[in-house]
Order: C-alpha cells, then sequence, then structure tokens
C-alpha cells in the first residue's frame, strides 16, 4: 500500500508547523511498525538542506527539522502485509446452482439415469452393480508413470471398500424406442424368487398374506403356461430395442439388520437382441459375482445418497463468508438477500434449508482390487484377501475389530481409490464408465505392495491379531474367556495357591457352578 504526502513547509505558519509534527509523527510510527519509507526531497538527495534525522529512531529526542523558508517532502509509505480490518463488499458467488434443489433425496438407492452407449461388437455383459459402503484404509503401491517424478516411487493412498456380494436375477424386461423414449414392452419374472426381493413388493411384510408371485410362479409348471412364456421370449426377441434383466442383492449375507434386499434394472450391452434375451433367460436365478461385471484397474462411476446433516444455515450450507463480529442480530447469515424491487428473493440467494443426503453421481474411480471373500479350498477356510507379493503374512481385508460402524467383509469386495458418498453400510450403484478412457491415470496399472489392516477405532498398531498377541503377551481377557479352575487352599482369611512362591488372592469368578481362583505366581 503506497500513499504519498506532498506539502511546502513555511516555517513562520503555525499551521505549516502543525502539519510537520504530524509528518514526524507518521515517520516516528512507520520506523517503529517496521514499514519501509521511501524519501525524496527537492533536488533527489537526502541532505542537511532537506531535513536532518536522528541516527537512533526510537530515541526520544528524535526530531525532524525541515530548514528553508519553503521546502517539498515526500514520504512513500509501503505497507508490507495484506492484512484488512474490514469485511470486502464484493465476492463471487458463494455454492453451485447447478445442483437445485437442494432437498432430501427420495430414494435411498442411486439411480442410474443413464447407461452406456451399446457397442453390438462386444459379447453381452452387464452394465451396473449394487455394493454396500463398509469403511476406508489406506495402501502402499508402487506408481508405474513414466516421465512422472513419483514414476517408481511408492505412495500411500486411501481407499474405499465396498462389499459386493453376488446379485441374483429374478426377471428380464424388454423396451421399444417410441418418440416420447423409451416404454416398457414385456416383463418375465423367474419361477422361484426368494423372501428377500418379495419384501421390497411389501410396505409390512409382517401384517401381509405373503402370497406375491404365488400365480405367477405357476406359469412356469404347466403347458399353457410354458407356451405363453416362450410367445413372451420370442416377441421379446423380433420388438424390443433394449434388454434389462432385474437383479437384487442378498441381504443375508451382509452384517446388516435390514433383511429387505435392493432391486434395481441393469441394462444388457453387447450383442445383438437375441443374444441378450438369451443370456438373460439363462441367467434366471443365477447368482452374478463382482467379477463378471468390472475388471481390475477399470474406472468406474459411483452412484449413491450422500450423507446427511439436517436442516443448517447459510454459513454451513453455501460456505458464505462470516460478518465481523460487532454485527447486530448474528454473524452467520447472508446480509442482503435482495433489492426492494423484485419484491421476492431470488432463487439463486443463498438460504437455509437441508444440507446432505443428495442423489450425487462421482466418475471416475479407479479400482485398485477386486478381492475374493471367505471361500473353502481343500477342507480350510481361506480369508488371506489382503495379502500381496509383497506382504505375504495371512490377513483379510478387515481391520482389528472389524470396520467400524459395520462390521466384517466376508464376501466379495471392490477396493475404490479415495472417498465415495454416502455413510457406512449405504448401498451404492456401481456402473460401467459413460466415457472412452484414454488417459494414463486411467490406463496405469496398479500393483499394491501393503494393504493396512490396524484397527481404524483409534491408533491401530498392529496388523493381525497374532501380531498383537506376540508382542503383548497373554491378556486377561483370554484368562476370563476360558473358566479354569487352579487348586488353592485357605490359610487364615487369605486364598493361597499350592506352589512355593504365590501372590494373594487376586479374583472371583464363578463359572460353571465352582468358584474360580486366579493366583499370581511371583517371580
Amino acid at each position: 500500500m503506497y500513499f504519498t504526502l506532498i506539502l511546502k513547509q513555511n516555517k513562520y505558519s503555525r499551521r505549516k508547523r502543525r502539519i510537520s509534527y504530524l509528518i514526524y509523527f507518521i515517520y516516528m510510527w512507520s520506523t517503529v511498525h517496521y514499514w519501509p519509507i521511501e524519501g525524496d526531497a527537492t533536488g533527489g538527495s537526502y541532505d542537511e538542506r532537506t531535513r536532518d534525522v536522528c541516527s537512533d529512531a526510537h530515541a526520544s529526542n528524535a526530531r525532524l527539522a525541515l530548514k528553508g523558508s519553503t521546502a517539498s517532502l515526500s514520504l512513500s509509505l509501503k505497507r508490507t502485509g495484506d492484512t484488512m480490518s474490514h469485511r470486502k463488499f464484493s465476492a463471487p458467488r458463494h455454492g453451485s446452482l447447478g445442483f437445485l434443489p437442494r432437498k432430501r433425496c427420495k430414494r435411498h438407492r442411486g439411480k442410474v439415469k443413464s447407461f452406456p452407449k451399446d457397442d453390438t461388437s462386444k459379447p453381452v455383459h452387464l452394465t451396473a452393480f449394487l455394493g454396500y459402503k463398509a469403511g476406508m484404509t489406506h495402501i502402499v503401491r508402487e506408481v508405474d508413470r513414466p516421465g512422472s517424478k513419483v514414476n517408481k516411487k511408492e505412495v500411500v493412498e486411501a481407499v474405499t471398500v465396498v462389499e459386493t456380494p453376488p446379485m441374483i436375477v429374478v426377471g428380464v424386461v424388454g423396451y421399444v424406442m417410441t418418440p416420447r423414449g423409451l416404454r416398457s414392452f414385456k416383463t418375465i419374472f423367474a419361477e422361484h424368487i426368494s423372501d428377500e426381493c418379495k419384501r421390497r413388493f411389501y410396505k409390512n411384510w409382517y401384517k401381509s398374506k405373503k402370497k406375491a408371485f404365488t400365480k405367477y410362479c405357476k406359469r412356469w409348471q404347466d403347458e399353457e403356461g410354458k407356451k405363453q412364456l416362450e410367445k413372451d421370449f420370442a416377441s421379446m426377441k423380433k420388438y424390443c430395442q433394449i434388454i434389462r434383466i432385474i437383479a437384487h442383492t442378498q441381504m443375508r449375507l451382509l452384517p446388516l439388520r435390514q433383511k429387505k434386499s435392493h432391486l434395481m434394472e441393469i441394462q444388457l450391452n453387447g450383442g445383438s437382441i437375441a443374444d441378450k434375451v438369451d443370456w438373460a433367460r439363462e441367467k434366471l436365478e443365477q447368482p452374478i459375482p463382482i467379477a463378471n461385471v468390472f475388471g481390475q484397474d477399470e474406472m468406474i462411476d459411483v452412484i449413491g445418497v450422500t450423507k446427511g446433516h439436517g436442516y443448517k444455515g447459510v454459513t454451513s450450507r453455501w460456505h458464505t463468508k462470516k460478518l465481523p463480529r460487532k454485527t447486530h442480530r448474528g454473524l452467520r447469515k447472508v446480509a442482503c438477500i435482495g433489492a426492494w424491487h423484485p419484491a421476492r428473493v431470488a432463487f439463486s440467494v443463498a438460504r437455509a434449508g437441508q444440507k446432505g443426503y443428495h442423489h450425487r453421481t462421482e466418475i471416475n474411480k479407479k479400482i485398485y482390487k477386486i478381492g475374493a471373500g471367505y471361500h473353502t479350498k481343500d477342507g480350510k477356510v481361506v480369508k488371506n484377501n489382503a495379502a500381496t507379493e509383497y506382504d505375504l503374512s495371512n490377513k483379510s481385508i478387515n481391520p482389528l475389530g472389524g470396520f467400524v460402524h459395520y462390521g466384517e467383509v466376508t464376501n466379495d469386495f471392490l477396493m475404490l481409490k479415495g472417498c465415495v458418498v454416502g455413510t457406512k453400510k449405504r448401498v451404492l450403484t456401481l456402473r460401467k464408465s459413460l466415457l472412452v478412457q484414454t488417459s494414463r491415470r486411467a490406463q496405469e496399472k496398479i500393483d499394491l505392495k501393503f494393504i493396512d489392516t490396524t484397527s481404524k477405532f483409534g491408533h491401530g498398531r498392529f496388523q493381525t491379531i497374532e501380531e498383537k498377541k506376540s508382542f503383548m503377551g497373554p491378556l486377561k481377557n483370554l484368562f476370563f474367556s476360558s473358566p479354569l479352575l487352579l487348586p488353592f487352599f485357605r490359610l487364615g482369611s487369605r486364598f493361597w495357591s499350592l506352589s512355593a512362591k504365590s501372590d494373594p488372592f487376586l479374583s472371583l469368578v464363578p463359572a460353571k457352578g465352582f468358584a474360580c481362583f486366579f493366583c499370581r505366581s511371583l517371580p
């Protein structure tokens, strides 16, 4: 900040003399506060004609003497900091208007509003899947990006684990193209449908008669019904342009209390219409694993509902600037919400309201790992789905104590880079990318060196429970978990063990109707 004071000094003028004192005060104040001063006197140099300044700026007898009948003095003060003691009166708008209206989503499950474009040259495949957010951890990997500064170097990155148990196909839907969009042509359901899927068709499963699909299932049993189903499949091959399957999740495989499964339509891409119908008919009542839909190092899109925060003000909802401290009637507000006329509040003005629980689509999430769930091999349960080529320890993807607010992941899972929308346990829709991925980041091969499995509740230290046991030794809870009966005898008012060196009685635990006395042996 620059400003210049230029004046003419008359030594016989009292008013001018006071001005000289003011200039002297400004000079002294700027010197004390470490403001650089650039001076320019008559003739372009500092000499005795212009001014005499004491060498010690902090001395009490420093004086400014202006000599001559008339003199010209120019001071340029330069302020080094950019601090302001007031609030700015203009700023870019806060918050995006592209997500209006910011209100609670109607559906808890993310909706696919656009499937990838069909390519008939590829084999028949699914374009979406459903998963459940378990939690986050971090990994160590070596970057494979030639030309980059981090090439061939290890980096630590945050990842999200999404549990994806196999989905069950229960129906086929055919669509025809009309001038007004898609119209469903025919829907065919499978013969056997589980109760967790039927619950989706009832508002109160407990009070219902549970008669859904009882008459429909008889079509697959009698001859007339089979003939009608054959006609329906043939008409779908003849008239439909888009084929989608109806699939549901398996809630019984998840560590959740919910019993009602999530149901969605998944579009089939690749191949001809006849190939799609035959593929869907073959997969009826069959589970589809996540490995058949997505691949390693693939870029996908995540559709879901964000974490809800309830009713919030403008500072939290739109991130507007707080008003100065002494503002009357509140600080976390918008000072002006509009002009007198038009006599209404514009939609673009930040207002308080619902924050969070909005439907969002996040694109370009890279798959770091497609892990297999717990399975049996040669009569043994295999759980080492978190082991890598560099870390051969026998550990699962679950951290010590499980994922916080979720539990233990026992099924197939996806490991995605970064974070995803929603809270733990929230259902997420995973969709194939709508774009043709050609960037180096999208085509980079991921080679994981280490997956962290320490406890996510607090500061974890150990990767596995075996590592913790070997470091900590036997813990007290191990003794109390398995009741023991130790020989003891009573001497006076205390209980002692039969060993020569022992410690007095420590604790009393009832076990199977007996009194269990634990004694600690002295070294």
